[in-house]
């Protein structure tokens, strides 16, 4: 049994772009790419792969997934073989286990732990706007920092009160357990059994997860106290390992896919800074080190990053050094570094949004570059000094793993240097032949394929029964296809920006759901809601039930987009599109299907009144009749004001 957080260390990790490339030759066509499936014999690509959803689906044969079902269809294997592929892929280590009894109860500690750090985010939160001196110390704070009240609420800010054990107290009056409090690390225990609160007095962060869960804190303390260390965190827990995080990536993911580019800061007050500015595809790595886990996480989105220094100069010799982890996983690396000393989130305040998009449109530059300049700038004529900035530069140009890209660098990279060409091309592949010999060493072999029929045991849960589509079914179906795609979005037009989840699903209370698999996506999406939490769509793309999973990638592939001739400024014509008329569409699927299921109702009593003899249940089957018919009734009168295209 592989461990869930390793489970998820692997799901995480995979891009379906990269797994289903190793073995289908894919060109992009708009926002998706296409290919010949590999499943079924044709001519025309009909198979398409979604980058931002992390899902392929042949429009074909029908064949669709995420990247773990892609690799089991492809190559035969078992479900956890096909982890052991994406891990040995990625580079992740699996440590295989029986699942005891004491590991069941390990996982429910888990989800536990969830519990406690989301419940003690909306504590901080609470604290923050509705108590005396959450609003006065750190709400003040927010605000005089220059933080506008709708980036606050976007980060999900909070306040820690002063007292020894504020949070404590409330978490026992709550009913939540000391141990995982202490475990998450919100309080702690002193060598008298006693406890405090870690965070008290200081304004919080919350780090979320890619799902938004909150994993862990960061506090900053408002005191001037040298003593006093200026921010906390929250120690490693089993859902909370800071280097396998970036600060700000569950809200920067869609931006950095949007621009092809990912800005990385320092710390928390520079995303903030920047989202509030309109740049929204930037993460931090929370004033530590880069890690190979944090690499991962950015390559996941895109190839390109961009680290934006500032004018620090320990700082930026101490990063030229994690810097080369980029490299190696074949990004395409820029630099900017800020003028006077100055960080991201100072230039916004000092200069403001305008220039400090214009400063960092027009002032990066390329990593290897730069850091040749940095180099050569402190060696200045001393030749050992030079010859070592030589070698450290071709160090970092040989993690580049494109051949070409290299072949560029080192060319520029001669000219800088004042050295020749082929010296350089020489060190470069003496470097390149001791790393290939390294790696031969540690190369682990690949699973061997299996046939069908000896994986059946390993096979994942069997699929709930699939029943005829109908036009019933089909109106559920519209239901969960909106959850999928707008459930977490905000329902705008409604006050306090609830998201469409709930509110669609507490239009629809009164109305039971026939097809299995919308049934089981409705009952997931209650119990998230009920723990004010919101799934994703890997919740029910890598869900194991094979029913949810391929109804999820049924209606989050889409077939067909549109041309980008039809928004050209050439022709000016504007093609709407339906998120931009969610009310309409929301309130329209609730109408629709709740008067297919009063018609029902009708028709079935219309069959039972055929055979009813008795006047008085008549009577009360005629008024039932005609309540039916008021409430259909006042029903296509709602529709009728709603405009579906």
């Amino acid at each position: 049994m592989i461990k869930q957080e390793v489970v998820d260390k692997i799901l995480d990790a995979a891009r379906v772009e990269e797994v289903v490339g190793d073995f289908v030759d894919l060109k992009k066509r708009g926002t998706s790419l296409i290919g010949l499936c590999p499943f079924h014999n044709e001519k025309t690509p009909s198979f398409n792969v979604s980058v931002s959803k992390g899902i392929y689906k042949c429009f074909g044969c029908g064949a669709g997934g995420d990247s773990v079902r892609f690799v089991m269809e492809h190559e035969k294997y078992s479900y956890p073989e096909a982890l052991k592929y994406l891990a040995q892929k990625y580079h992740i280590d699996v440590e295989e286990t029986e699942r005891t009894p004491e590991q069941v109860a390990a996982q429910d500690k888990r989800e536990s732990l969830f519990i406690v750090t989301n419940w003690a985010g909306k504590f901080f939160k609470e604290t923050l706007w509705d108590t005396e001196d959450g609003r006065t110390i750190g709400l003040n704070y927010f605000r005089e920092r220059g933080y506008r009240d709708d980036i606050i609420q976007k980060f999900e800010l909070g306040y820690s009160p002063e007292g020894w054990t504020a949070l404590y107290d409330r978490a026992k009056a709550e009913g939540y357990k000391d141990e995982f409090m202490e475990a998450t690390g919100l309080i702690i225990r002193k060598d008298d059994g006693g406890v405090y609160d870690r965070f008290r007095g200081r304004v919080m962060f919350p780090i979320h997860n890619l799902t938004g869960r909150i994993l862990g804190f960061g506090g900053r303390t408002l005191k001037t106290d040298k003593k006093t260390p200026k921010y906390v965190n929250s120690p490693e827990s089993e859902v909370y390992h800071k280097s396998d995080v970036l600060y700000g990536l569950y809200l920067a993911k869609k931006p950095i896919l949007d621009a092809d580019n990912c800005y990385l800061v320092e710390g928390y007050a520079d995303v903030l800074s920047m989202h509030q500015a309109g740049v929204e595809n930037v993460v931090s790595s929370s004033g530590t080190s880069l890690t190979s886990g944090q690499v991962r996480l950015i390559s996941r989105y895109t190839k390109n990053v961009t680290i934006l220094y500032d004018g620090d100069e320990a700082g930026i010799k101490a990063s030229l050094r994690g810097t080369d982890m980029l490299l190696e996983e074949g990004l395409n690396v820029k630099v900017l570094l800020f003028p006077d000393g100055n960080d991201p989130d100072s230039y916004v305040q000092q200069f403001g949004s305008t220039a400090f998009k214009q400063y960092i449109a027009e002032h990066q530059q390329d990593f290897i570059f730069y850091k040749t300049h940095v180099l050569l700038r402190d060696a200045a004529n001393d030749p050992i000094k030079r010859a070592g900035v030589i070698h450290d530069v071709v160090e970092s140009i040989a993690l580049i793993p494109d051949a070409i890209k290299a072949s560029v660098f080192i060319r520029e990279c001669s000219v800088l240097l004042d050295i020749e060409e082929r010296l350089l091309i020489a060190e470069l592949n003496k470097l390149r032949i001791g790393r290939a010999k390294k790696t031969d060493r540690n190369v682990e072999p690949l699973p061997t394929p299996r046939s069908a029929e000896t994986i059946a045991a390993d096979a994942p849960p069997a699929p709930l029964p699939v029943e005829t589509v109908s036009s019933d079914v089909l109106h559920e179906r519209e239901i969960v296809r909106i959850l999928l795609h707008y459930g977490s979005r905000p329902a705008s037009w409604e006050e306090g920006d609830v998201p469409i989840a709930p509110l669609l699903l507490s239009g629809l209370n009164d109305v039971s759901f026939d097809d299995p698999a919308c049934l089981a996506v409705m009952g997931i999406y209650r119990e998230f809601i009920n723990r004010g939490e919101l799934p994703d769509e890997r919740t029910f793309v890598a869900h194991r039930n094979r029913a949810i999973a391929d109804l999820a990638i049924d209606l989050l592939a889409t077939k067909y987009s549109l041309s980008p001739n039809w928004n050209d400024e050439k022709r000016k014509i504007y093609v709407s599109h339906e998120s931009e008329r969610l009310e309409d569409l929301v309130y329209g699927a609730i109408y629709r299907i709740k008067k297919r299921k009063v018609e029902q109702q009708i028709l079935r009593l219309r069959e039972d009144l055929k055979d009813e003899t008795d006047t008085t249940n008549m009577e009360i089957m005629l008024a039932n009749y005609q309540k039916l018919k008021d409430v259909s009734k006042i029903i296509a009168e709602k529709l009728g004001t709603i405009v579906v295209k």
